[in-house]
């Protein structure tokens, strides 16, 4: 079987926003920025005000005069700075990324995507690292300071792997976690572990999830992933359908090896939201995975 390639860059990927990095230090530019701009408000957990023409941000200079503590600069959209920040309550219709994310621009899911990530690592890293004194956010909120030694951090971004597993032929691998609900099956991801290259980790996880050997490691793509704050990057491998499956960790509830024929006919269904009673439900175009099978089930 051919090798084969996404046809598009994950929808996560496409980031047309400038996020404007020489401006984080600029104080006086954001301030002045700041009374045009518009803010991103996302609530704990992680949704935002969407309707029938996509996100709604509101203006900044309703919530302050200048520009908060917690807010976070996102960059530049037309002549507009971009902010956002978390807050208790949402007013609005609320979207949430991963069932809403077909009602959204590619700029607004890069404001999304940035906003989530970027958030959540706020919320888990309010205490310095090095000294464990409170930090408080700096550089326009892309970095957090200690208050006891000026220690400067910046955000955390996760790895993990997503490898598409087939036979080189025609037939696919797919796995359910314990938690997801029946016939929703989807690739194989795993974290990263520290000292360990990209394609150990794709070995391992495999082996370690569901008992299998793995050759022919490819890389595919990669995508933000914010939850809480990962990137997700793609790879395809092969494995012999007759090898056991070995579920050994407790992350995997059940995997079958499907045909093409059944992807192709799980794809044109829709995505884990479809109302379907098929026995395979696939992911949605948010996910690095949908185009990954898409690829896989298109080549001759």
């Amino acid at each position: 079987m051919p090798k084969f390639h996404l046809a598009h860059p994950p929808r996560l990927s496409r980031s047309p926003l400038n996020r404007a990095e020489e401006l984080r230090r600029d104080t006086a530019a954001l301030a002045a920025g700041w009374s045009t701009g518009r803010l991103l408000n996302v609530d704990g957990r992680g949704r935002f005000v969407v309707d029938e023409d996509g996100l709604i941000l509101t203006p900044a200079i309703d919530v302050a005069p200048e520009p908060t503590a917690d807010a976070v600069f996102l960059g530049i959209h037309g002549d507009r700075h971009v902010w956002t920040r978390r807050v208790e309550i949402v007013e609005g219709t609320l979207g949430d990324l991963r069932t809403d994310g077909d009602r959204l621009d590619g700029t607004a899911l890069s404001m999304v995507t940035g906003a989530l990530a970027i958030l959540n690592w706020h919320a888990s890293a309010q205490f310095s690292s090095l000294d464990g004194a409170p930090s408080v956010p700096s550089n326009a909120g892309w970095s957090r300071t200690s208050e006891s030694t000026g220690h400067e951090e910046f955000p955390r971004t996760d790895p993990a792997v997503i490898c598409l597993v087939h036979d080189g032929g025609d037939r696919v691998l797919l796995a359910r976690a314990p938690a997801w609900p029946e016939r929703r099956f989807s690739v194989l991801a795993g974290f990263v572990e520290a000292g360990e290259s990209l394609e150990t980790c794709v070995a391992r996880e495999i082996k370690e999830e569901v008992g299998l050997d793995v050759s022919d490691i490819d890389y595919l793509g990669s995508q933000p992933w914010p939850f809480p704050r990962s990137v997700m990057i793609g790879f395809s491998a092969v494995a012999d359908p007759e090898q056991p499956l070995l579920f050994q960790d407790g992350e995997i509830a059940e995997a079958h090896w499907f045909d093409r024929a059944e992807v192709v006919a799980a794809l044109e269904l829709g995505d884990w939201g479809s109302d379907s009673t098929s026995r395979l439900l696939l992911p949605g175009s948010i996910s690095i995975a949908r185009g990954m099978l898409e690829a896989w089930a298109a080549t001759d």
